[in-house]
C-alpha cells in the first residue's frame, strides 16, 4: 500500500504571520462595490472572511465565516480573492500556509 503524502498543515498561528505588504483597508475601500440589494434595503454590517495565505503568498480557500447577506458575503469574497500576493507566513524559517481572517465592513455613506 502506497500512502499519499500528507497534505501540508495549515497553521492558525506561526512565528511570522503573513503580511499584505499594502494597506488592506485602502485596497478594500478602492475595490469594494456595495451590492445593490444591500444598498436598497439599507443593510450595513460586517462580513468576516477566512482564507489561506499560501507559501507563495497567494490567497486560497476563501470562505465566509460570518455572514451579512444581501450580496455582501459574495462581494467580500470577491474582494479577498482579488488581493495581490502577500508575504507568506513563516514557521522555522520556511514559508507555510496560514489561515487569516479579514473583517470587511459595509457602511452606507
Amino acid at each position: 500500500v502506497v500512502e499519499a503524502p500528507a497534505a501540508p498543515e495549515i497553521y492558525r498561528s506561526v512565528e511570522q504571520m503573513p503580511e499584505a505588504g499594502y494597506s488592506i483597508p485602502e485596497f478594500i475601500l478602492k475595490n469594494l462595490r456595495y451590492p445593490d440589494a444591500a444598498r436598497e434595503n439599507g443593510i450595513e454590517g460586517r462580513v468576516a472572511v477566512e482564507f489561506v495565505v499560501n507559501e507563495d503568498g497567494s490567497i486560497s480557500n476563501v470562505r465566509v465565516a460570518k455572514k451579512l447577506g444581501a450580496g455582501c458575503d459574495e462581494e467580500a469574497v470577491r474582494v479577498v480573492n482579488s488581493f495581490p500576493k502577500w508575504k507568506p507566513g513563516k514557521q522555522n524559517g520556511h514559508p507555510v500556509k496560514v489561515y487569516y481572517t479579514q473583517v470587511i465592513t459595509f457602511r452606507l455613506e
